[in-house]
């Protein structure tokens, strides 16, 4: 082992969640230093958040020497861990830093920056209920718009007609109804109950 693989290391890592989800990010931040405090080398671990009501926080974790990290970074423990919160936390970066200084050293100081840690989004729905979602949006628009138009400019020429209800329906469907329509029916694009879930 050489002095360098002798040194502490120190982790941080920068995570971005829903601020209405804080009371599950610290629980599961804690399900984490748990299942660290059980592996060999582990000298502590920390989280602070940038600033009352905002959804990013600052997280580090501290290891004896790279062996004793790498095997926690490895381990099922975490992979699962990491694994509970998919879709719900966001890692922005990670770096780590080495020797007593790396546990104080504000965030851009790095001995060694390593990539962020990778995330896994969640699988895109079925393309058949994409495109149910969207009929289901654009059926009720559609026919109300029709009906309108042609009840009050019955006689604008057929284009002129489609015109304005293409310039009237694309905002409505972009802005309004689909995000609607869409946050309804997430549990059934994702195929997960409405109750969500935590973790990562």
């Amino acid at each position: 082992m050489t002095m360098t693989d002798a040194l502490p290391v120190t982790v941080a890592i920068a995570r971005r969640t829903d601020p209405a989800r804080t009371d599950e990010m610290v629980a599961w931040m804690r399900a984490g230093t748990a299942l660290a405090e059980a592996f060999p080398g582990f000298l502590g671990a920390g989280w602070v958040r940038s600033a009352p009501g905002s959804g990013e926080w600052h997280m580090l974790y501290r290891f004896a020497d790279d062996e004793t990290l790498r095997r926690w970074e490895e381990s099922p423990q975490r992979h699962w861990w990491l694994a509970s919160a998919q879709g719900i936390v966001e890692h922005t970066r990670v770096e780590r830093r080495t020797g007593i200084e790396g546990w104080f050293a504000p965030p851009g100081q790095t001995v060694e920056p390593v990539s962020a840690e990778p995330t896994v989004p969640p699988p895109s729905p079925p393309r058949w209920k994409q495109a149910v979602t969207i009929w289901l949006a654009f059926f009720p628009l559609s026919l109300t718009a029709t009906l309108l138009t042609s009840r009050f400019i019955p006689d604008v020429p057929l284009a002129l007609r489609v015109l304005i209800m293409t310039l009237t329906l694309t905002p409505l469907m972009t802005y309004l109804v689909l995000p609607r329509i869409t946050r309804a029916l997430g549990w059934w694009l994702h195929g997960r109950s409405g109750s969500g879930r935590i973790p990562r």
